[in-house]
């Protein structure tokens, strides 16, 4: 990396340690993470320091309950009172409600979501239709796809 560039802030959002871990092991070069283990505390922290790119991990189940985001009784009706069902579906899809949530708090930045839309491109082209700034890496990318991934959202590469 060339001494006058600095280097790329990302915000790491997940529930474990896995993600932070890989990327600062494999992908770091020219790259800073931070971390943040719910929804809450990332609005907190861009509130504070806004990053140049949000990678979130799409599924929280290892988040106490009374931290993940999104309306329960919205959800719970839209699964016809099938309290379980919604839990799975707001712990299965947390990225996206924290997502809503950044951008709900003014975070513009880019953001890409851990998840294999392969088999999904209807979803995510729909997704992206809302929010041109998102971007998605399957889980089993290598550090690569990874790095390619975060220099194209921030538009370096």
């Amino acid at each position: 990396m060339d001494s006058q560039q600095r280097q790329i802030r990302v915000l790491v959002v997940e529930d474990g340690d896995e993600y932070i871990t890989n990327l600062t092991t494999f992908v770091a070069e020219g790259i800073e993470y931070r971390q943040a283990k719910s929804g809450g505390r990332a609005c907190e922290m861009i509130a504070a320091d806004e990053p140049d790119v949000v990678f979130l991990d799409m599924r929280f189940d290892r988040t106490p309950i009374e931290e993940l985001l999104g309306d329960m009784v919205q959800l719970t009706g839209r699964f016809n009172g099938d309290i379980r069902r919604a839990r799975r579906f707001q712990q299965d899809n947390q990225g996206l409600f924290i997502l809503r949530a950044l951008r709900d708090a003014g975070c513009r930045r880019p953001a890409i979501l851990s998840y294999d839309f392969g088999a999904e491109d209807k979803r995510f082209r729909a997704l992206s239709a809302r929010d041109p700034g998102l971007y998605y890496c399957p889980d089993y990318a290598d550090a690569k796809t990874i790095r390619e991934t975060i220099l194209r959202a921030v538009g370096a590469g």
